[in-house]
C-alpha cells in the first residue's frame, strides 16, 4: 500500500474517533497504535512506552504548569474588577469609550492566563452587565469580547506557544518574545476598528460618562498597576536574559500569590482550587502531548511527512501559496478542534513541508497561533463563542456574526506578519542570553 493511501486511512480513522467524541489524546494514541501495528514492522509496545515518556520528559515543558497556576491564582483574585475600575476612567474620551475596556482588559488578562476561553469568560463576566447597563450595543460588546479573548493564545506567557515550542524543538523564550509585537498589533487593530465604528455610528453610542481628574484616574488604577508590573517583570526577565522561562514562571507564581494575598482573595479554599485547576489543565495538555509524540513517531515510520515534503517540493509552490493553503486548512480544522489539539495534531506532518519551503519555524509559530485564534470565533466549535453563549444565553451564530469583523482583523494580522515578518522576528533577534 502506498504512503498516500496509508495517510488517508489514518486521517479517516482520526476523524472517525474525534467525531465519535473520543478524547483528543486517546484519538492520537489510538491512531498511532493502529499505524504502527498495521502499516509498519516496528515493535509497537516498546516504541509507545519510550515515545510517550520522552514526549513529556522535556525541560521545556517545566514552565507550563507554573504559568497555568499563575493564571489560576489571578483568575480567582479580584483582577477582573480591578481591570474595569482601573481602565474605565482613562478611556472615556476615546471614540468607543468603555468598549476598549474589553480589549485592553483581555490583553492584560491574556498575559497572566494564557487561555483564550478563560480570558473571554473572566473579562466578560465583569464587563457585560456593566456595559449593558450603560447602554452599549450587544453586538459590539460580544464582538470585542470574542475577538479580544483570542489574545490569550498569543500574548506571552502563552500556553499554546509552549506546546508549539516543544513540538517544533524551538526556544520557548524566543517564541514568547516573538508574540509581543503581534499581540500589541492585534490590540491596536481591534481598538482602531472600535474607534472607527464609534465615529461613524455616534447615534448608537451612549452618552459619555463622568470626567475624572488625573489623580482620580491614578487612584482608580492603583490595584491594577501591581499586576501590570508583575507581567512586565516576568516577560522582561525572559527578554533580558535574566531568567529562563521556568524561573520567570516560578517568580510569576510567587508574585501572583503575594498580590492575591494583599487583595484579600487568597485563602486555603482558593489556593487549593487554583492548584487543582492548574493540575487538571496541565495533565490534559500533557496527555495530548504524549499522544501527539506517539503519532509523530508513527508518521516517521510510515514515511508520510517525508513523502509530503518531497511532494510539496516537486510542486514548486511559493511560500506564499503554501501559507495560503495552510491558512484555509488550519481555519477548517480549528472549526472542530481546540487550538492546542490543532497544533499537536498537525506538527509532525506540517513542519517538514514548511522547512522544505524555507519558512522560518519561529515565525511560523506566531503565524499558526494567529490562524488558530481565528478558529476560536468560528462556528461550530469556536470556544470563545461557547463561553459568551454561556454568559449571555444568546444564539451561537448571532455571537459569531458579532465577532465577524474581528475574524477579518485577525486575517489582516496574518497578512501583515506575512508581508512584514519582522513584526514577529525583530524582538527575538534583539534578545540577550
Amino acid at each position: 500500500m502506498g504512503v498516500l493511501e496509508i495517510g488517508l486511512i489514518l486521517m479517516g480513522i482520526m476523524f472517525l474517533f474525534l467525531g465519535a467524541g473520543l478524547w483528543v489524546a486517546l484519538s492520537l494514541f489510538a491512531v498511532g497504535v493502529i499505524g504502527l501495528e498495521f502499516f509498519t514492522s516496528a515493535q509497537t509496545g516498546p516504541i509507545i512506552a519510550t515515545t510517550a515518556w520522552s514526549g513529556l520528559a522535556s525541560w521545556s515543558l517545566a514552565p507550563l504548569p507554573l504559568f497555568i497556576w499563575m493564571g489560576e491564582i489571578l483568575f480567582r483574585s479580584r483582577l477582573s474588577e480591578d481591570m474595569f475600575t482601573g481602565l474605565a476612567p482613562w478611556l472615556n474620551k476615546l471614540p468607543g469609550r468603555l468598549l476598549h475596556v474589553n480589549i485592553l482588559g483581555c490583553g492584560i488578562f491574556a498575559a497572566v492566563s494564557g487561555s483564550s476561553a478563560a480570558t473571554a469568560a473572566t473579562i466578560g463576566r465583569m464587563s457585560i452587565p456593566e456595559l449593558r447597563k450603560q447602554g452599549y450595543a450587544d453586538r459590539l460588546i460580544l464582538g470585542t469580547l470574542a475577538g479580544s479573548g483570542t489574545l490569550g493564545l498569543l500574548i506571552p506567557p502563552s500556553i499554546i506557544l509552549i506546546v508549539y515550542g516543544v513540538s517544533a524543538e524551538l526556544s520557548i523564550a524566543r517564541l514568547f518574545i516573538a508574540g509581543i509585537l503581534p499581540g500589541a498589533m492585534l490590540i491596536i487593530l481591534f481598538m482602531g476598528f472600535v474607534m472607527i465604528w464609534a465615529t461613524l455610528n455616534k447615534d448608537k453610542m451612549p452618552p459619555a460618562g463622568p470626567v475624572y481628574s488625573f489623580v482620580e484616574k491614578v487612584r482608580a488604577s492603583g490595584r491594577l498597576i501591581p499586576v501590570i508590573v508583575l507581567i512586565a517583570a516576568v516577560i522582561g526577565s525572559i527578554y533580558g536574559g535574566i531568567a529562563t522561562p521556568t524561573e520567570a514562571a516560578a517568580f510569576g507564581v510567587v508574585g501572583a500569590l503575594i498580590l492575591s494575598a494583599i487583595s484579600g482573595s487568597l485563602n486555603w479554599a482558593s489556593f487549593i482550587d487554583g492548584l487543582m485547576g492548574a493540575t487538571r489543565t496541565s495533565c490534559m495538555i500533557g496527555f495530548i502531548l504524549a499522544g501527539a509524540a506517539v503519532l509523530t513517531v508513527t508518521m516517521g515510520f510510515t514515511g508520510i511527512p517525508r513523502e509530503l515534503a518531497a511532494w510539496i517540493a516537486e510542486m514548486n509552490l511559493s511560500p506564499y501559496a503554501l501559507l495560503a493553503a495552510l491558512t484555509v486548512f488550519f481555519i477548517v480544522l480549528g472549526c472542530f478542534l481546540d487550538g492546542i489539539s490543532v497544533v499537536v495534531l498537525t506538527t509532525s506532518v506540517i513542519l517538514p513541508m514548511v522547512q522544505a519551503a524555507g519558512i522560518d519555524l519561529l515565525w511560523f509559530g506566531i503565524y499558526v497561533v494567529l490562524v488558530v485564534e481565528m478558529s476560536q470565533i468560528t462556528p461550530p466549535v469556536g470556544f470563545n463563542l461557547f463561553v459568551l453563549q454561556g454568559l449571555t444565553g444568546k444564539n451561537l451564530f448571532s455571537i459569531a456574526l458579532a465577532s465577524l469583523p474581528f475574524f477579518f482583523l485577525l486575517l489582516l494580522a496574518v497578512l501583515l506578519i506575512t508581508v512584514f515578518p519582522e513584526i514577529a522576528t525583530w524582538l527575538p533577534q534583539k534578545m540577550n542570553g
